[in-house]
C-alpha cells in the first residue's frame, strides 16, 4: 500500500504507527467506520503531513485527526 505511493522505507512505520493511531481514535469517536479497509483520506492527510516535514508520530497523528475532522465538517455544512 504505501510502497505503492511512493514512500521512502524508513518512513513507512512512521506512516503506519500515525495512521493506526488516527484510524483508531476517528473508529472510536464513529467519524469512520470500524472495518480493516483503509481510510484513504487519511491516508493521503497523513502523507501530506510528512512530505511537510512532520516527523513525530503522535504529532502527526493528532494533526491528521485535526485535518480531518475539519474536511468532514466543512462537508458536513456545506
Amino acid at each position: 500500500m504505501l510502497v505503492e505511493r511512493g514512500l521512502q522505507a524508513m518512513n513507512v512505520e512512521l506512516v503506519s504507527d500515525a495512521y493506526a493511531i488516527a484510524a483508531n481514535y476517528l473508529r472510536r469517536s464513529g467519524a469512520i467506520p470500524d472495518t480493516l479497509v483503509t481510510n484513504e483520506r487519511l491516508l493521503e492527510i497523513v502523507i501530506q503531513l510528512l512530505q511537510h516535514r512532520e516527523f513525530n508520530k503522535i504529532r502527526l497523528a493528532n494533526k491528521a485527526i485535526a485535518r480531518f475532522e475539519a474536511q468532514s465538517g466543512a462537508r458536513a455544512v456545506a
